[in-house]
């Protein structure tokens, strides 16, 4: 069975796919006009990523489409992996070779689901990396007898060229993964496309978005530093869970507080209005989050949230070795001054006028100075009444 012309096009990197899926779709297709009788095919590739163990790449036949699932981590300790013909690839590093047939021995789940739709053989390879991780890849026939050892061996010349493929693939997700858990998906995505050196950047709008923790230092000294590192994560989780879901940037943590932007790419009035209102919902779903994790302590948590309106320059500053990606500016400077006045005007939430005026209902507060800035600046909160339909 020749398939030297499928192993020549991944050594050339497979064009002209450019996702995981699409080369697996291909590749199917490839052996499928071969002459390898294929049913199901999946492949499986652990990952680094905080949340996700890995991602699962699934193709059948009658479908003709790749499905794509995650594994969350733990998974490795479920009754689902711990019976599954992947785990032997995964540690032992071989092969995984089953008949189904009636008499046949069918130890795997797998084997009984692939039974029920006429399987007749399955075949699990180590997918090896050049870093020495092993992955998988599993085959599946609803051809009579099964496969035979012309397809066997084709499917094993087939690997060393698809996993070089893979490996490409998976360092790209998890540089992709590292930078969206560290910098953020805009960030992230600005350092992959090179704006790495000190000094790139680009002068935004954006609103500008400071939290910060009350009493942390009476909080961390009366508590072990586990304890009060999994406080900072329930408040962190709280208060800017809502921020990353309505589409807005963490850009750093300093310490018990945190700086986000919901940027305003091109300015304009339309621009500003949106993200002024998804900024103050993100804000209201936070104050609603943290009253619901407040009702279960015995001392509620004290925090402030500052949101101001302006241009900041958003890019890398620091030393030549060491740099970061975040924004500079005096608005981002009088965002955190707005929030350091939540305390001594009693309220969790200052909206400044820039973003107030695109949010009907907003309550003035009055005009207060802040440290440093020369004119009064008129600040705003929510009403208790207004808060749950922004959210």
């Amino acid at each position: 069975m020749n398939v030297a012309p499928i192993v020549a096009w991944l050594d050339e990197g497979a064009p002209p796919t450019q996702r995981p899926q699409d080369v697996l779709l291909h590749l199917c297709r490839r052996l499928l006009e071969a002459g390898i009788v294929l049913h199901r095919v999946a492949v499986f590739v652990r990952t680094l990523h905080p949340n996700v163990a890995g991602r699962g790449f699934i193709w059948h036949e009658r479908s003709n489409i790749v499905e794509i699932v995650t594994a969350p981590l733990g998974i490795q300790d479920t009754e689902q992996y711990l019976r599954s013909p992947l785990r032997i690839v995964f540690t032992e590093h071989v092969e995984v070779r089953r008949r189904i047939c009636e008499g046949c021995a069918l130890d795997f789940p797998i084997l009984e689901e692939l039974r029920e739709e006429g399987g007749t053989d399955f075949l699990a390879l180590p997918v090896r990396f050049l870093s020495g991780d092993v992955h998988g890849a599993s085959f599946a026939t609803r051809r009579p007898g099964g496969f035979d050892q012309a397809e066997v061996e084709a499917l094993r010349r087939v690997m060393p060229a698809f996993s070089r493929v893979a490996e490409i693939y998976a360092w790209r997700r998890t540089a992709h993964n590292i930078l969206d858990a560290y910098l953020g998906t805009q960030t992230g995505e600005k350092v992959l496309a090179g704006k790495i050196r000190r000094g790139d950047g680009e002068d935004v709008r954006a609103v500008i978005w400071f939290c910060d923790l009350r009493d942390s230092t009476p909080l961390a000294d009366s508590m072990s530093r586990e304890a009060f590192l999994q406080l900072l994560n329930e408040f962190f989780e709280c208060v800017l869970g809502p921020v990353l879901e309505r589409n807005g940037e963490v850009l750093r943590f300093i310490g018990d507080a945190a700086l986000a932007i919901f940027p305003v790419p091109r300015g304009d009035l339309q621009e500003r209005a949106e993200a002024s209102r998804r900024a103050v919902q993100a804000a209201a779903a936070a104050i609603d989050g943290m009253a619901a994790l407040n009702a279960g302590r015995e001392r509620p948590l004290g925090f402030g949230i500052g949101l101001h309106l302006g241009h900041v320059l958003y890019g890398n500053v620091g030393t030549p070795t060491r740099i970061e990606f975040t924004v500079v500016g005096a608005a981002a400077n009088e965002a955190a001054r707005i929030e350091s006045l939540c305390k001594t005007l009693d309220v969790p939430l200052l909206i400044s006028e820039p973003v107030a005026r695109h949010v009907p209902g907003c309550r003035s507060l009055g005009h207060h100075r802040l440290r440093g800035v020369g004119d009064p600046i008129e600040l705003f909160t929510l009403p208790t009444a207004n808060r749950s339909p922004l959210a």
